[in-house]
């Protein structure tokens, strides 16, 4: 179990990394969700031992390991910036943790042979990474990664360099890999929809802190906070100015919806942009009028961008759409995908009607 209590990581005036605590099990698959800069990398650099905390204590298996560096742990770290052995051949690159252990050649050879049929690399055991495209180095640093049999393997947007099939294909196979082994698996990602994907655990970052941690499916659909929704949210998330009065939540832009047992006062409601939809509402739906902006058309989905009395809002819409700039539409949502959060952005969670 790794086990960090209150760590903190300042640089001079500024910080990095500010009081955080999670628990993290063996076999347990755990997602740093964040935008650049939330403090994803820090955070690895610290749970790996490349950097110290100024502050708190980090515990592996119960033994503090604070300020232990990464030389003394059990522990692999793959960037998205790939590091390999340039001088070295693939096969080389792969078996180099093993050989620092003294493992036997066979086991060796069976090892990296296993961990280069994974990565679709067993035409170039005997190239040197400097032959390789920018995906095959990338691949050859997570091979070398999964023959360590780490207690602890950090993944840093370690996908990014590789082609869709392949990163589709991985993310389903590494974390069951290093899980069967009892390793600890952290997996940094800017992006929501690969939080979800890959399922377990996720932490949400946002300048050095950890806004909210538990199972994926839980911190997607019940955000503590609005900024952890807004972190769980691409596109962005729309959010309304509501107010509460009487048991009604109503909108500025002329909409309302019953809510027995919130407070009168302004609320924030944030809708997901998948979660909107044009033309006819279903009974109970939330609607109301904007004006296109601007219509992004994907293949398979329309990204519509849309003025609402000044608030810009976006709705992912199924097939192709066409509208032009200022053109009225109707949008339209079910009170039960609108999460309520209070003016100082905490959640609430009243028991939301139909929507009148």
């Amino acid at each position: 179990m790794l086990l960090l209590e209150q760590v903190g990581k300042r640089v001079g005036a500024e910080t990095h990394i500010e009081d955080v605590s999670l628990t993290l099990q063996r076999g347990s698959l755990n997602v740093l969700l964040g935008p650049t800069l939330s403090g994803k990398t820090s955070l690895m650099r610290l749970m790996a031992g490349l950097d110290r905390p100024t502050s708190g204590r980090i515990f592996m298996d119960g033994r503090d390991v604070t300020g232990v560096p990464v030389a003394k742990r059990n522990v692999a770290m793959v960037y998205q910036q790939f590091i390999n052995y340039p001088a070295m051949t693939v096969f080389e690159n792969i078996a180099s943790p093993l050989r620092v252990k003294g493992r036997p050649e066979a086991e060796i050879r069976a090892e990296v042979t296993n961990a280069a049929k994974l990565m679709k690399l067993e035409p170039y055991l005997d190239r040197t990474v400097l032959n390789l495209s920018g995906g095959q180095q990338q691949r050859t640093a997570l091979a070398r990664a999964l023959v360590k049999k780490a207690d602890l393997v950090l993944l840093d947007e370690p996908l990014a360099n590789l082609d869709y099939k392949l990163r589709e294909e991985l993310r389903e196979e590494l974390p069951r890999i290093f899980a069967e082994g009892g390793a600890i698996f952290v997996y940094a990602t800017t992006e929501p929809t690969e939080a979800l994907l890959l399922g377990g655990n996720t932490a949400t970052l946002s300048k050095g802190r950890v806004t909210q941690f538990g199972p994926t499916p839980d911190v997607y659909r019940r955000p503590a906070d609005l900024e952890t929704a807004r972190i769980f949210s691409d596109p962005p998330l729309n959010v309304l100015p509501m107010s509460a009065r009487g048991g009604q939540l109503t909108s500025p832009h002329g909409f309302s919806i019953p809510a027995p047992g919130l407070a009168d006062g302004d609320y924030f409601a944030g809708v997901r942009a998948h979660h909107l939809r044009a033309g006819s509402a279903a009974p109970g739906a939330a609607s109301f009028e904007a004006r296109v902006v601007v219509t992004e058309v994907t293949g398979s989905q329309t990204y519509l961008h849309a003025d609402l009395g000044g608030e810009r809002i976006v709705a992912v819409l199924p097939g192709v759409r066409s509208a032009e700039r200022g053109d009225p539409i109707i949008l339209h949502f079910s009170p039960a995908d609108m999460r309520i959060f209070g003016t100082d952005g905490r959640a609430v969670a009243p028991a939301l009607a139909r929507a009148a």
